[in-house]
């Protein structure tokens, strides 16, 4: 705790506050702050509709690879515009080390096998993403399609 004197740090037993304790806050660090950030921002545009092959710089519609250059972009991180060339980016994370803000990526139906769609984590199990019906959207990464088409993930923070 900080006392009156100025430079000087006084520490005490917590105890001795137990019954004028009212409350605390969490203070985020620089990184969870931009976290926060990615997925508030990405949430704007929930239900912006998918077009593969969008153009960049506009909001209207998105791909996968577009709208993540676009969130990212936003918090002053640059991305490649595809996101078989995004997978190469930051460095590798374990699907059971995820944290919000890491890129996800699969294989797709048209992808031959190969990387060829991007999403972003956003805790539980879930990522913000646009694909197909309803464009950006909420899905899971821990059951059906996106699940078997995991292919890895990428910490660009």
């Amino acid at each position: 705790m900080a006392s009156k004197a100025k430079d000087e740090v006084i520490t005490r037993d917590v105890d001795l506050y137990k019954s004028q304790f009212i409350g605390a806050r969490r203070v985020l660090s620089s990184d969870d702050q931009k976290k926060v950030g990615l997925v508030l921002t990405a949430r704007q545009y929930l239900g912006t509709p998918y077009d593969f092959g969008a153009k960049y710089g506009q909001t209207r519609t998105f791909d996968c690879s577009s709208f993540m250059k676009w969130i990212y972009n936003k918090h002053g991180i640059e991305l490649p515009r595809v996101s078989r060339d995004q997978a190469k980016e930051g460095r590798y994370i374990s699907k059971s080390n995820l944290e919000t803000g890491d890129l996800v990526f699969f294989t797709t139906k048209d992808s031959g096998g190969k990387i060829g769609h991007v999403g972003m984590y956003v805790g539980n199990g879930m990522m913000i993403h646009t694909y197909g019906e309803g464009g950006v959207k909420y899905s899971t990464i821990e059951s059906g399609w996106w699940k078997e088409h995991y292919v890895t993930a990428r910490r660009v923070l």
